[in-house]
């Protein structure tokens, strides 16, 4: 079904409301579901996609709800695929931004998305990015690239750069994670770029590529990822997790020779609005 907005001006006197609280008493629905809403990623103010539930809202700000053209709730349709930038595209390789909230494989992925919408139906991710993580992933588009791309990996001839607010202060001494993931051994190396006793934020290049390795590695040394369900445990600031849409983790930087051609490949995904608007909310730089 093609997708529409419902939209809403905030009045003054509205001035100082929750985007929350906003929602709930505009569409008529609990806090609840107005949260849900938040979390499918459907609503933007002032045409940026929001997903704090406390989210603070002004007088003249405009709110909309992408809904479905049936009439439907806003909230029972799964949101649609975003636009999504392509970071490089040559005749083998897709690189892409990847949105959060997003499979990178399996039955409504973006693996499967970027198939329909490039027409070609080989293409396949060379490796694999968490569903709630969001930033650079490569795709092949036939068969030959794709063994080549999988080769690279093996050999750890890819740079892969990622950055992440953890919970509470990672002391600046920790440069390194290194501790098996799943009985392999996995090599994390970790720069703190700015940090309070609330988070840190941190740029961290993997060495190896466990699943789940940076999450794991993170909770290892007791500073997990902000809004990790998974693996954030006891660790999170009091009050914090709910207002997470999702971790805070996003792939930055991809770089490789293409194994085809010979040729450098790097390529750099900026900050995504709810990474950068959290880094804001905790004054992280």
């Amino acid at each position: 079904m093609k997708a529409n907005l419902q939209r809403f001006t905030l009045r003054p006197h509205e001035t100082g409301a929750t985007l929350q609280e906003f929602l709930a008493a505009q569409l008529r629905l609990s806090k609840g579901k107005a949260k849900a809403l938040l979390d499918q990623r459907v609503v933007f103010v002032n045409g940026r996609r929001v997903w704090m539930a406390r989210h603070e809202l002004r007088g003249g700000d405009e709110v909309e709800v992408q809904a479905s053209a049936g009439g439907a709730t806003p909230g029972a349709a799964a949101a649609a695929v975003p636009p999504v930038d392509v970071l490089f595209e040559d005749a083998d390789y897709l690189v892409v931004n990847k949105p959060a909230g997003w499979p990178a494989t399996g039955p409504a992925s973006l693996e499967s998305e970027l198939r329909t919408r490039r027409q070609l139906p080989a293409l396949a991710a060379v490796h694999r990015l968490d569903r709630d993580t969001s930033g650079c992933l490569l795709f092949a588009k036939n068969a030959r690239a794709l063994a080549a791309a999988i080769a690279l990996f093996g050999r750890r001839a890819v740079t892969k750069v990622y950055h992440a607010i953890a919970a509470g202060r990672l002391p600046d001494d920790v440069r390194e994670i290194n501790a098996p993931v799943d009985g392999q051994p996995a090599l994390t190396r970790v720069a703190r770029l700015d940090a309070n006793p609330r988070a840190s934020h941190l740029k961290l290049n993997i060495e190896t590529g466990r699943t789940h390795q940076i999450r794991k590695h993170l909770l290892a040394v007791r500073h997990p990822v902000l809004g990790d369900k998974t693996y954030g445990g006891r660790f999170q600031p009091p009050g914090l997790q709910q207002e997470l849409p999702r971790q805070m983790l996003h792939a930055a930087v991809l770089a490789f020779t293409q194994p085809i051609t010979g040729a450098p490949v790097r390529c750099q995904a900026p900050l995504p609005g709810d990474f950068r608007a959290c880094l804001r909310s905790l004054r992280l730089r």
